[in-house]
């Protein structure tokens, strides 16, 4: 099964982030996506090029989409001819499985959408 046809889980106060090795694996599978620490939390971070502001919105709002039934949520940015998506998980401060697992399934949306443009 690919990481993007993963479900998310249930995150509680006992589950954990990632270890490096882990994190290794999973980054190698999700393309251009970089490794950012805001506030001390690593997190997921991609930006996506459109050619307009509204290619660059209906990809947002099929984020939002995939966000609310899995019950996982990114900081979006959208921007003219630019959304930059960003994953991590609060509970664990850091990054979890199920942040990649988003982050697959936000390339393939992208990748749905035709790939107008990436960076």
């Amino acid at each position: 099964m690919s990481l993007a046809d993963e479900h998310c889980v249930t995150v509680t106060r006992e589950s954990t982030a990632v270890g490096a090795a882990e994190r290794a694996a999973l980054i190698a599978a999700i393309h251009d996506w970089r490794l950012v620490t805001l506030d001390g939390v690593e997190r997921l971070e991609r930006e996506f090029k459109f050619k307009d502001f509204t290619q660059a919105l209906a990809f947002t709002n099929r984020i939002g989409a995939q966000a609310d039934a899995e019950d996982h949520h990114p900081a979006l940015l959208t921007e003219w001819g630019k959304v930059t998506v960003t994953w991590w998980t609060h509970v664990v401060d850091g990054l979890h499985r199920n942040d990649f697992v988003m982050a697959a399934r936000t390339e393939r949306i992208f990748s749905e959408m035709g790939r107008p443009r990436s960076t």
